[in-house]
């Protein structure tokens, strides 16, 4: 466990130049970026270190990139973390293998306590196992109450996942998946190591990973209704891999699932008066083979500087700046697994789609090429 380097009340003796809400990879690499472009930063969350999460295990190319952007580089392959060159995909009985440039595996337990050390280690105060609210603004700070105290901070940055409190309303699509995850010790030797596995089916599809423990990884952006009608994720997650030709798994039905809410939705705003939303509370859509961690990591890292330069000095620019950014960052990234989640719910073009790419697998190359290449703009440096 990783212990808190302060109390609550410890927390709420002084005011804060950023407090980050949230000590997932949004927000321990924002945290941490800040503290090095010299802000006094608290990083609170509900949990304790280290937690499992559903899914997130998949780093594509981006995301790489964006850790080493943020001084990281050696980070996942010192964790261990496994080397992924392909994914296969299955659809009614055919699947197509394509390549995957450069991307890794590793679960979110060992990935998130280990970025949470490294916030630490530069100066972030942590408080793990306590709730946070951010409050409204007052005397030049915004407030937030942790456990039964509050503290000021002269910036907050919302980085607390889909039920995340940013200020103003989030829209949720209403035809949006949820997410299920699980972790497997015991799984058929056919799922190797090194690729990404994706069963689909009208009613969602499944993903299925080798992580540096060698344990199976699986998840699934699964139809509410058809998970209650299977009677739970694991049964819903065991009826969509039955109609690939893959090994049965049975320890997918007993296996502890954890869900999420309702996936894609995007609030009205991603930033205010003195605060910034990042990673998934900035909104989301349904990933694929790692795109929800590289659109966390990349934009942390272009949020920090500004979140660093807000903090000495607000002003309302820095909301219209950090929606731009985060446009540009990941909007069109989220489109394309849009559009590709609206055609998986299609059987005829599912499987008209893997039978075209188990004949040409370079022609997802544009699409592999989107999702993993560098962000645009280019990241701002890292300071020394």
């Amino acid at each position: 466990m990783i212990p808190a380097t302060l109390t609550p009340a410890g927390a709420a003796a002084r005011a804060w130049d950023v407090v980050v809400v949230g000590a997932g990879p949004a927000g321990a690499v924002t945290a941490l970026l800040a503290a090095k472009h010299g802000a006094e930063v608290l990083l609170v969350d509900r949990a304790t270190f280290p937690r499992q999460k559903v899914c997130g295990c998949c780093l594509n190319g981006r995301a790489l990139d964006a850790l080493a952007a943020a001084g990281l580089a050696d980070l996942p392959a010192r964790l261990g973390a496994v080397r992924l060159d392909r994914v296969t995909v299955a659809a009614g009985g055919r699947e197509a293998t394509l390549p995957l440039p450069g991307g890794m595996s590793l679960s979110r337990a060992v990935l998130d306590a280990a970025l949470v050390l490294a916030a630490v280690e530069v100066g972030v105060s942590f408080l793990p196992g306590t709730a946070a609210k951010i409050g409204p603004v007052r005397d030049g700070l915004r407030l937030v109450d942790i456990a039964d105290h509050q503290t000021g901070s002269r910036v907050v940055v919302a980085a607390d996942g889909l039920t995340g409190q940013a200020p103003g309303p989030t829209r949720v699509r209403p035809s949006s998946r949820i997410g299920a995850g699980a972790v497997l010790d015991d799984a058929p030797r056919f799922f190797a190591p090194g690729t990404v596995y994706m069963a689909t089916a009208p009613d969602g599809y499944v993903g299925l990973v080798r992580v540096e423990d060698g344990r199976l990884d699986v998840a699934g952006a699964l139809d509410a209704g058809f998970v209650r009608q299977s009677g739970g994720p694991g049964p819903a997650a065991a009826r969509v891999l039955r109609q690939t030709n893959w090994p049965a798994i049975p320890a997918v039905e007993g296996v502890r699932w954890k869900g999420t809410p309702p996936l894609t939705r995007r609030p009205r705003r991603v930033a205010g008066e003195r605060w910034f939303a990042v990673g998934d509370a900035a909104g989301y859509v349904e990933p694929f083979t790692g795109e929800g961690m590289a659109w966390a990591v990349s934009s942390a890292v272009a949020l920090a500087p500004l979140a660093a330069a807000a903090a000495r000095g607000w002003d309302d620019r820095f909301s219209a700046d950090w929606a731009g950014r985060h446009a540009r960052l990941v909007g069109r990234g989220q489109r394309i697994c849009r559009l590709v989640a609206a055609g998986l719910r299609s059987p005829l073009l599912t499987r008209v789609g893997v039978r075209l790419l188990a004949a040409l697998p370079s022609a997802a190359a544009p699409f592999v090429h989107r999702l993993n290449r560098p962000p645009c703009p280019a990241f701002p440096e890292s300071p020394a």
